[in-house]
């Protein structure tokens, strides 16, 4: 006889709902980093270079890139540090107030994210290819709607 999967207990469809999102976004944030990782950086360090590319070369404050993550953390600071190490950063002080700084990303940062547009691009469409067109325009429509409730 087949084995059944046990039935999980919900409070309510709301808690079914938020809680599948929450493990399909863990799931999904799991895979990716399986992507990112072999190539020295992680996820969230993924997501600060990205934001600095399209920022372009004046680069962006601290406190933007943090207000711009995915993923939002106190340590933006240290993201920034690690990516600086890495030489894929470089800060630049304000030349009109110097307890600003601007993070910019470096030559050598942009050929990271070059060598990972393209299998980063595959994940994409590999992450949601269970889906129909119909579905995933659905999907895009229904997660922005309840990301805009919940800001």
């Amino acid at each position: 006889m087949a084995s059944e999967k046990p039935k999980e207990n919900f409070r309510s469809r709301e808690q079914q709902a938020t809680l599948g999102l929450m493990r399909t976004a863990e799931a999904v944030k799991r895979s990716l980093a399986h992507v990112i990782e072999p190539h020295g950086i992680t996820p969230q360090q993924y997501n600060v270079l990205r934001i600095l590319r399209g920022a372009g070369s004046e680069g962006l404050p601290t406190l933007t890139i943090g207000e711009r993550m995915i993923e939002h953390t106190p340590g933006v600071t240290r993201l920034v540090d690690r990516l600086e190490r890495k030489g894929l950063v470089a800060r630049t002080p304000c030349p009109k107030d110097r307890r600003r700084v601007f993070c910019g990303i470096t030559s050598k940062g942009l050929e990271l994210l070059k060598e990972l547009d393209e299998p980063v691009n595959r994940w994409d469409a590999q992450a949601v290819s269970v889906l129909l067109p119909n579905d995933l325009d659905s999907l895009i429509t229904l997660l922005d709607r309840v990301r805009a409730s919940n800001y």
